[in-house]
């Protein structure tokens, strides 16, 4: 495992961090490296693209789509 030392923050930023922290039972090293983490994890709007224009691919194109408000409309109406 890594170690990033010494992260200069703004009072606002650490004091948000600190907040997090307490609520979340842990100290505030470990609430930075949990958002790092999340951040990390986070795609960028091009793999995010991608992903779905893959995952839209996976469609035979013969078969008709229905617009997703029409099966929420649906679904709510039940």
């Amino acid at each position: 495992m890594g170690i990033i030392e010494k992260i200069a923050v703004d009072d606002a930023t650490l004091a948000r961090l600190a907040e997090s922290a307490e609520r979340n039972g842990r100290s505030v090293a470990e609430e930075a490296a949990e958002a790092l983490r999340k951040q990390v994890r986070r795609l960028s709007r091009e793999e995010f693209l991608r992903r779905a224009d893959e995952i839209a691919a996976m469609t035979p194109k013969d078969v008709e789509q229905t617009d997703s408000w029409i099966l929420l409309r649906e679904d709510r109406d039940r």
